[in-house]
């Protein structure tokens, strides 16, 4: 994911996802992903590479959140005090999810189900 603040984003997506910065380019990209994790490993990890230009259009990777600690309504103020915002894509209001935005104007879903953690 390119970002013109990968500094900035890397703490709001470390925040949202309970991630820990795992490494650092020289050209100031930054490797985040689950604690004890690393690229290649078997949990997913994310790499904010700096741009100069904010991105046009939309980001063509969308990510879904979940809570698996707390209802919804405590996951959307959460994330709203994190930083993110309100996204307008066109919803009816009925939607069992909540579009938000991060600091960067990215599109994420937070949905409705509270997931049980993982067993390590």
């Amino acid at each position: 994911m390119e970002a013109v603040d990968a500094e900035r984003l890397a703490t709001f997506w470390c925040n949202v996802l309970g991630y820990v910065e795992l490494s650092r380019e020289d050209d100031g990209s930054i490797e985040i992903g689950p604690p004890d994790a690393g690229f290649g490993g078997l949990q997913p990890t994310i790499i904010l590479s700096p741009r100069s230009e904010p991105q046009a259009g939309k980001l063509r990777l969308h990510i879904d959140v979940n809570a698996t600690d707390r209802d919804q309504s405590a996951e959307l103020e959460r994330l709203l005090a994190l930083g993110a915002r309100h996204a307008d894509v066109g919803q009816t209001g009925e939607e069992s999810w909540h579009v938000l935005a991060d600091p960067e104007g990215n599109e994420f879903c937070l949905l409705r189900q509270q997931l049980e953690p993982l067993e390590a």
